[in-house]
C-alpha cells in the first residue's frame, strides 16, 4: 500500500538511466578506493620485513628472544590485597598490529575474582592468544593485564624495547615461533616457543633504537595513510543512499 510518485514511462526511463550511470560510476570509485586501502593496509608488514629481513639483517648477530627478554612473573591473586586499584590493559584494550592501547579499566583489587599478571612500565605485554592478530605494547605504566598475556623485562644492555616490540609485531616473528593450534582452542604460542625464537640484532643497542626510531615513524605513516583511505571508503559507501535520496525526494 506504500505510495510513491510515479512520472510518465519516458521520464522512468530517462531517470533510471542517470541513476545507473552515477551508481556505476560510485562503484569504479568505492573499487580504486579499496584498491589503495588495501596497498595502505600491506604497507606496515612491508616495512617490518624490509627491517627483519633485509640484506642488512643478514649480517646482525643471531640470537634467541630469551637472551633479550625475561618473563616478568607477579600475579595477583584474588584475596592479595584488602585495598586499592590498579589499571587493567586487556587483549581488548590493544590494537592489532600499531601496538597502541586503545583503553582500559580501573579495578579494586579488594574484590579481584581472578588472578591477574602484572606489568611494570617500559616492559612488552604481548598476547600469545591468536598471535596473529600483532597484540604487542610497550606498557606505559604499572598495571595488569588478561591471562592470555606474558610481560617481558628487557635486557636493556642486550636490546632496546621498541626494536624488540617492533619484532615481534612481525610476520618473520610469527614465521619463526611454533604457533600452537589445538582442536576445539584458539592458535596460541607458549612461552618457551617465544623465548626460543631465533632473532638478528644490530651489535649496539644505539643502532637498535636508530633502527627502531626510524621504522616507528614509517609505520606511523602508513598507518595515517590508512586511516585516510578507510575515510574516503567510507565517504564513498554513503554516497548512493544520498543519490536514492536526492533522486526521490524531488531531485533531478
Amino acid at each position: 500500500n506504500l505510495q510513491m510518485a510515479l512520472p510518465p514511462l519516458a521520464e522512468q526511463q530517462r531517470f533510471a538511466g542517470i541513476l545507473t550511470e552515477r551508481l556505476a560510476v560510485v562503484e569504479r570509485a568505492r573499487a580504486a578506493a579499496k584498491a589503495q586501502l588495501a596497498a595502505a593496509q600491506a604497507l606496515p608488514a612491508a616495512h617490518l620485513r624490509e627491517v627483519f629481513e633485509s640484506k642488512t639483517a643478514r649480517d646482525w648477530k643471531v640470537c634467541r628472544l630469551g637472551d633479550l627478554i625475561d618473563r616478568y612473573n607477579e600475579i595477583i591473586h584474588p584475596g592479595d590485597r584488602t585495598g586499592g586499584e590498579a589499571v587493567f590493559v586487556g587483549l581488548e584494550h590493544i590494537e592489532p598490529n600499531t601496538g597502541r592501547q586503545t583503553g582500559s579499566l580501573r579495578i579494586n583489587l579488594a574484590t579481584l575474582t581472578g588472578r591477574k599478571p602484572a606489568f611494570k612500565k617500559g616492559q612488552i605485554v604481548y598476547g600469545y592468544l591468536r598471535p596473529y592478530l600483532n597484540k604487542v605494547w610497550i606498557a606505559e605504566f604499572d598495571g595488569c593485564s588478561s591471562v592470555d598475556q606474558f610481560a617481558f623485562e628487557v635486557r636493556r644492555d642486550r636490546a632496546d624495547p621498541s626494536f624488540v616490540a617492533a619484532f615481534m609485531r612481525s610476520d618473520t616473528f610469527l614465521r619463526r615461533s611454533e604457533v600452537v593450534t589445538t582442536t576445539g582452542q584458539l592458535p596460541r604460542v607458549s612461552i618457551d616457543e617465544i623465548l626460543a625464537v631465533k632473532i638478528d640484532v644490530p651489535a649496539t643497542v644505539e643502532d637498535q633504537s636508530r633502527i627502531a626510531a626510524d621504522l616507528s615513524h614509517r609505520l606511523e605513516t602508513a598507518y595515517r595513510l590508512t586511516a585516510s583511505c578507510q575515510t574516503q571508503v567510507a565517504a564513498i559507501d554513503a554516497i548512493p543512499a544520498a543519490l536514492l535520496r536526492q533522486a526521490f525526494q524531488g531531485g533531478s
